[in-house]
């Protein structure tokens, strides 16, 4: 099931979108990153976003349609203020043709399984090797097992994500959607990182 309560707002973001954007202003304090979600349906990725957005968990909530659009402004420390145009896209294999509409020109992509469910586990691979092939060559990519508030029914190791995640040059981290756990901690980390585009890929596998 997801947690998507909206529809695709075509009119609030551009699909094939660059990769940052600073409005046109010439401010590098204000910027916009593409930001996009992968992963097998029912994994949580729209549970993340809601969480993260709006600090809401609806577990009756429906499916992902498509893919649904959804914004959220970072403010860091030194003043920069990073945008988040947040594409979540359905995870159902009938949608998957669509998938490279969301993630062109995507900065970052966040490929999502589920740490309960093997088959997601290797979904997100296969995200993983689609982006490297044509997504952008300097997209961050993070590697996200969620629901770890499921730990007694773990199938997939948490050493698994991680080996995974470094031989592939990606960030990775465990959350829950439900408990709101490492949500922020995840955005953050590439807000951060969206900052300093020259060094994508080395940022995000430190």
């Amino acid at each position: 099931m997801g947690c998507a309560s909206s529809a695709p707002d075509r009119s609030a973001g551009q699909i094939g979108g660059v990769n940052i954007d600073n409005g046109g202003a010439n401010d590098p304090k204000n910027l916009k990153v593409k930001l996009v979600l992968l992963g097998d349906s029912g994994v949580g990725k729209s549970c993340i976003v809601l969480r993260f957005v709006r600090g809401q968990f609806d577990p009756t909530s429906k499916v992902t349609i498509g893919a649904s659009f959804l914004s959220q402004t970072i403010a860091l420390q030194d003043s920069t203020t990073v945008k988040f145009e947040i594409w979540d896209t359905a995870g159902q294999e009938r949608y998957a043709a669509l998938a490279p509409l969301y993630y062109r020109g995507a900065a970052v992509s966040i490929i999502v399984y589920d740490i309960t469910s093997p088959e997601s586990f290797h979904k997100a691979q296969y995200w993983v090797k689609e982006l490297q092939k044509h997504g952008s060559p300097d997209i961050v990519m993070a590697l996200v097992g969620n629901k770890a508030d499921l730990n007694e029914k773990r199938e997939v190791p948490a050493q698994d994500g991680i080996d995974y995640a470094e031989k592939n040059g990606m960030y990775f981290i465990e959350t829950s959607a439900k408990t709101a756990d490492n949500i922020n901690q995840l955005f953050e980390v590439h807000s951060h990182i969206s900052t300093l585009p020259l060094n994508f890929l080395s940022l995000a596998a430190s």
